[in-house]
């Protein structure tokens, strides 16, 4: 079973359904990576953030899938924009890793209050350009900051991560990513949020289709994001569920289906913060 893509003309197949370890626990994370790359993922995807890089490293390892039949993602956070210390960030997060190189670094926000994501990128530039990455990209990026970061750098990033689910479709940002290039990688791609409001996974829309198909909700929904060309990556930190929400390769939804599912798209879906106001 394969998902990838070839987004840009950097030279390599992104895949397009990835594991996440976002709030994955460090202690539990080198088994469940082990086990997502057994099962059949090959993008892992962590951050400094997720406190879980060593985790990661040590799945690989485990695993018995070779290096380069893995790709790795990370991310820059925040408190390390400016760019001494990404260089520095990203030595750290190699170290951690205990690999020689990432094959795809991305900044994690724009933190618009420090406003230094054009000096981050030319660290992450310089990276690309030693080999030390293959690939950058961003995430959590609105389209004036994507506008401004490669109209400073002529750089584009080769994709930018967002949250994206049946509820919040970003639309307009997805239509700018397509003309510049950019690959759209979702995250929450459930639309599921601690405490938040009830998710895609129980709209009925879904539970129908997923009943047509002989499908769970969470397969249907992510399946819905393979067949709009969005990269996504998810995550569980159950096994049983890794390989649930892998097994989506063989069968696909129908354009019916596909408009029924575009129709739940809403003004106010959004779950997580807004890059354009956030405060960090």
């Amino acid at each position: 079973m394969s998902f990838s893509v070839q987004p840009t003309g950097e030279g390599m197949g992104i895949p397009q359904l990835g594991y996440g370890v976002w709030q994955v626990e460090p202690d539990a994370s080198a088994a469940l990576v082990a086990h997502a790359l057994r099962t059949g993922y090959r993008l892992i995807d962590t951050a400094e953030a997720y406190y879980n890089e060593e985790g990661v490293g040590e799945g690989i390892r485990a695993s018995g899938v070779a290096r380069d039949q893995v790709m790795v993602a990370t991310k820059v956070w925040n408190t390390h924009h400016g760019y001494d210390q990404t260089l520095r960030a990203f030595d750290a997060s190699l170290h951690r890793l205990g690999l020689d190189y990432v094959d795809l670094y991305l900044m994690h926000w724009p933190s618009r209050i420090r406003n230094a994501y054009v000096d981050t990128w030319r660290a992450m530039v310089r990276l690309r350009e030693e080999g030390r990455v293959r690939a950058i990209g961003v995430c959590n990026f609105a389209i004036p900051q994507l506008q401004r970061l490669i109209g400073e750098t002529g750089v584009v990033p080769v994709l930018n991560q967002v949250e994206l689910h049946p509820y919040f479709q970003q639309r307009a940002l997805r239509r700018f990513h397509r003309e510049a290039g950019i690959a759209t990688q979702s995250w929450s791609p459930l639309g599921v949020w601690k405490d938040g409001p009830a998710s895609p996974l129980d709209d009925q829309v879904v539970r129908a289709l997923a009943a047509k198909h002989g499908r769970t909700p969470a397969q249907v929904v992510l399946r819905w994001h393979l067949d709009n060309g969005l990269l996504v990556v998810s995550k569980s930190a159950r096994p049983a569920r890794i390989e649930e929400n892998f097994r989506i390769g063989d069968f696909a939804l129908d354009e019916e289906d596909l408009a029924r599912m575009a129709a739940l798209d809403r003004a106010d879906g959004r779950l997580g913060p807004d890059p354009e106001t956030a405060e960090f």
